[in-house]
C-alpha cells in the first residue's frame, strides 16, 4: 500500500453509505437551489395534490423507487437522475478514498511513501467538498444554464477556512531542501519558485485584500448600460448596487473577509501561506473567465458565458490555485468538444453550458495533477511575470479568432436577430 495500511471492507461500504447521503442533499440542492425550484426531493414539500411523502423516502437510492408513485407530478423516468446521482457519489467517495488515501495516487512518484495519514484525508477531504459543490453547479447549469450565487459564494467561503485552517489540503508538489531531499509539500503562490518574504510584508496583506474585495464587489448584484453613454452608464451602475434591501451584505462581508485575512497574516507561517494562495486563485480563476467573457463578449456582439461561469471558476481557484486554474481554463474547450459533440449524437442540443466542462477539467486536473505538474506545468509556470504576459497576447488572439468567427457565420448564415 502506497499510502494507509490496507482498509479493510467495512470502512469502504460505510464510505459508500456516507456518500450516498452525500447524494442524496447534493439532490437536495440541484433541485432546491435552481432558479425554477421543483419539489422533487424527498426532502422538499411534496407537489400540491400528491400524496404526503414517507419516512423510507427519505432513504438513499431506494427511497426513489418509492417516490415513481409521483411521476404524473414530474414526468416519467423523474427518478433515474437521482438515483444514478446517488449511486455515484457514493461509488465515487469510495473510489476517491481508495485512490487518493491508500494508494497515495496523487502524490509525486518521486517522493517514497509511506505519507502522514492525516496529509491524504485533509487532501481527501477537501476534493470531496469542492466536487460536490461542482456536481450541483454541473446539474443546475445543465438544466437552466445559470449557476447560483447559493453554490459558488459559501462555497468560495468554505474553501477559504479549510485551506487556512489545514494548509496541506492543497495540491502537492515536490520541493527539494538544502541537503538535496526530495519532500512532499502545499502548491503555494509562487509554486515552483521559492515564497518571497515580502509577501509575509504588507505586500502580501494588500493583495490579499484586494482580492477579497473585489471578489465582493464582482458578486454584489448590480447592472450596467453603456446605451446612454459612459458617464450616464457608471451613475445606472453605481445606483444599482443600493437598489436590493440585502446590499449591506456585501460591503460587511468585504470587511469581515479582509479583517480575517489580517488576523491571519498577523499570525504568518503556513496558514497565511495557503490564506494567500487561495485569495489569489479566488482573483485570478474568476478574472480569468471575467476577461474571455468580456472579450467574448466584445467579438461576439453577444454574451460569450454566464456570470455563473465567473463565480464558479472563482470558487474552483480557492481550492487548486491559480496555476491549476490557467490549466482548467485550457482543458476545459477539449472537455467541451468531446461532451458537445456526444450531446448532440444524443438529443441533437446544439447548445453548450461551460460550467459543466470547468467542473469535468477539474476533475481531470486533480486525478492527474502530479505527471501534469512535475512533466510540463512546472517548467511553464517557472517563466513567473511572464506568464501575465503570455495570457495577455492570448486574450488578444482569442478576439481576434472571435470576431473572425463572428464574420464567417454572418456571411454563411446571415446576421444573428
Amino acid at each position: 500500500m502506497a499510502g494507509l495500511t490496507a482498509v479493510t471492507p467495512v470502512l469502504y461500504v460505510l464510505i459508500f453509505v456516507l456518500g450516498a447521503v452525500l447524494g442524496g442533499q447534493l439532490n437536495r440542492g440541484i433541485y432546491g437551489l435552481a432558479w425554477r425550484r421543483r419539489a422533487i426531493s424527498p426532502w422538499s414539500e411534496p407537489p400540491p395534490d400528491a400524496p404526503p411523502r414517507r419516512g423510507t423516502d427519505l432513504i438513499p437510492v431506494v427511497g426513489w423507487f418509492g417516490l415513481r408513485r409521483e411521476a404524473s407530478w414530474h414526468g416519467p423516468g423523474f427518478w433515474i437522475r437521482p438515483v444514478l446521482i446517488e449511486l455515484a457519489v457514493g461509488c465515487g467517495a469510495a473510489w476517491l478514498y481508495w485512490w487518493e488515501v491508500e494508494q497515495a495516487a496523487l502524490m509525486p512518484r518521486v517522493v517514497p511513501p509511506p505519507f502522514p495519514a492525516s496529509l491524504l484525508i485533509v487532501q481527501y477531504a477537501g476534493h470531496v467538498l469542492l466536487m460536490a459543490l461542482m456536481l450541483v453547479a454541473t446539474f443546475i447549469d445543465f438544466d437552466e444554464k445559470t449557476i447560483p450565487d447559493a453554490i459558488t459564494v459559501p462555497g468560495a467561503l468554505l474553501g477559504l477556512v479549510l485551506f487556512t485552517l489545514a494548509p496541506a489540503a492543497a495540491l502537492p508538489v515536490v520541493q527539494v531542501t538544502i541537503r538535496g531531499q526530495w519532500h512532499v509539500a502545499p502548491l503555494l503562490l509562487t509554486a515552483p519558485n521559492p515564497w518571497p518574504a515580502a509577501l509575509d510584508g504588507w505586500p502580501g496583506l494588500v493583495i490579499g485584500a484586494v482580492c477579497f474585495a473585489g471578489w465582493c464587489l464582482a458578486i454584489w448584484p448590480k447592472t450596467s448600460t453603456l446605451r446612454r453613454g459612459w458617464r450616464k452608464g457608471l451613475q445606472y451602475l453605481v445606483a444599482s448596487l443600493f437598489r436590493l434591501a440585502w446590499w449591506p451584505f456585501y460591503p460587511l462581508l468585504a470587511a469581515a473577509g479582509c479583517a480575517a485575512a489580517a488576523g491571519v497574516w498577523l499570525g504568518g507561517g503556513a496558514p497565511w501561506h495557503a490564506c494567500l494562495t487561495s485569495l489569489v486563485g479566488l482573483a485570478f480563476g474568476g478574472g480569468l473567465i471575467w476577461a474571455v467573457r468580456i472579450v467574448g463578449g466584445l467579438s461576439l456582439k453577444k454574451e460569450a458565458m454566464g456570470f455563473g461561469d465567473v463565480t464558479l471558476m472563482a470558487m474552483i481557484g480557492v481550492y487548486v490555485g491559480w496555476q491549476a486554474c490557467l490549466l482548467i481554463f485550457f482543458l476545459a474547450p477539449f472537455v467541451a468538444v468531446v461532451v458537445s459533440v456526444i450531446q448532440w449524437i444524443l438529443t441533437r442540443r446544439r447548445d453548450i453550458p461551460y460550467g459543466p466542462y470547468l467542473c469535468i477539467a477539474t476533475v481531470l486536473l486533480i486525478l492527474w495533477w502530479s505527471p501534469a505538474w512535475e512533466s510540463h506545468a512546472k517548467m511553464i509556470f517557472s517563466l513567473g511575470w511572464l506568464i501575465p504576459a503570455l495570457m495577455l497576447f492570448c486574450l488578444v488572439v482569442l478576439g481576434a479568432l472571435l470576431r473572425l468567427w463572428r464574420l464567417v457565420e454572418d456571411a454563411l448564415f446571415g446576421p444573428a436577430r
